[in-house]
């Protein structure tokens, strides 16, 4: 998610950016000021609740703008992130925001703050008083504003400050160009969002294949445990004379630790990548909890499950088919081995997918067709998975 909060005096131009931020990076935005008086307006118990608090002339209180914001929260749907205007307004309402968003498994990820000198905003105001019609906006009551703003806001610039997360924009300019600076500070200070695709289908579903053209083409590290286990058998290492009896049968490693040395070492290798391609890891359930665990560590997290999916006769015609070539693997020599396979993805990797498709990261794609028509389907899909994990 992209958390961003907008600051700034009135009259520094949040409005104006604000709708333009909330289409670029489809946001959600809270504007407090807003939702109150949404609120209000439809009459619901919070807004009845806030509407006589404001009418004796009090302020609405920390507690009710947090039940406002929480109900407003709970409706995040396909947005990527939130952008907070006019909150936080104080320290007490940045420690809020904190907590809040991490019930949500998130963090507000910037503060930025729209400078304007005091002259220009108290000219704006005044324009911007002219058409309104508002007859409370006098200079008297816009510098009162001002002082509050300068008064309160200013430990809140403070509190960012000190965990990295504040960035000042000249806000005088025009619309578009202060828009600009906006987006690159957004650009240079976001989190990076790694792409970790796992690649699942029968043996003989073209996932090295696919896997490694993917790989290329979205700029991301491919990652085959069996490829890893192979070249530990060629170079006859300890790790390679353990596996090598459970590969030559083509079944599943049953030394887990194996794979996540394997899998680790690569990962610390590659600190710069977009992400991972992982083919044959995971395999079991116990692998798929492995496999969160490992990207965890390093914050971060399975993206998406892609299935190429192709039925049991085509998978053994292209398993015999690659035993007459030099790409022969031991277990494509026969017709047993090969069936032992199919078997064992069909008993230990149905329940991974069962676990994937919970999370709703489960997909699945016809692997049917010549490896150019499988890599367009394949592509577009993974394309259309990075733009949402973005």
């Amino acid at each position: 998610m992209l958390n961003i909060a907008l600051f700034g005096p009135p009259g520094a131009g949040k409005g104006t950016q604000s709708k333009k931020l909330l289409e670029k990076y489809n946001l959600m935005y809270i504007s407090t000021g807003d939702i109150l008086r949404a609120e209000i307006a439809s009459g619901s118990p919070l807004g009845l609740e806030a509407k006589d608090i404001i009418e004796k002339g009090g302020l609405v209180s920390d507690e009710l703008v947090v039940k406002i914001i929480e109900k407003k929260l709970t409706n995040l749907e396909d947005k990527r992130g939130i952008l907070f205007d006019g909150f936080p307004r104080t320290v007490v309402q940045s420690y809020i925001l904190d907590g809040l968003l991490l019930k949500l498994d998130t963090q507000l990820d910037m503060m930025i703050a729209l400078k304007v000198p005091e002259e220009e905003l108290i000219r704006r105001l005044l324009e911007r008083a002219k058409i309104s019609g508002r007859k409370d906006d006098t200079l008297e009551v816009i510098k009162v504003r001002l002082k509050e703003y300068r008064d309160k806001t200013r430990p809140v610039a403070d509190y960012y400050r000190e965990r990295g997360k504040y960035f000042e924009i000249d806000g005088v300019g025009e619309i578009d160009e202060i828009f600009q600076k906006i987006v690159d500070v957004i650009e240079k200070n976001k989190k990076k969002v790694l792409t970790n695709i796992v690649l699942l289908g029968k043996p003989g579903s073209g996932k090295g294949t696919q896997g490694r053209m993917l790989a290329k083409d979205n700029n991301l590290v491919y990652m085959s445990t069996g490829k890893m286990l192979r070249n530990e058998i060629k170079n006859n290492t300890e790790i390679g004379k353990k596996v090598k009896p459970y590969m030559e049968k083509g079944e599943i490693v049953p030394f887990d630790e194996i794979p996540i040395k394997l899998i680790e070492n690569r990962i610390s290798n590659n600190p710069h990548a977009n992400g991972f391609i992982f083919k044959g890891f995971p395999r079991t359930i116990l692998q798929a909890y492995i496999l969160d665990g490992l990207l965890l560590k390093e914050k971060m997290n399975v993206s998406a499950v892609v299935e190429m999916d192709i039925d049991t006769l085509t998978a053994i015609k292209r398993l015999m088919a690659r035993g007459k070539t030099e790409d022969a693997r031991p277990y494509d020599k026969s017709i047993e081995l090969i069936i032992n396979r199919l078997e064992q993805y069909e008993k230990k990797t149905t329940p991974v997918i069962d676990y994937y498709q919970k999370q709703s990261k489960y997909y699945k794609i016809d692997a049917n067709g010549t490896k150019e028509e499988v890599f367009e389907r394949l592509n577009s899909l993974i394309a259309q998975i990075i733009k949402e994990n973005y």
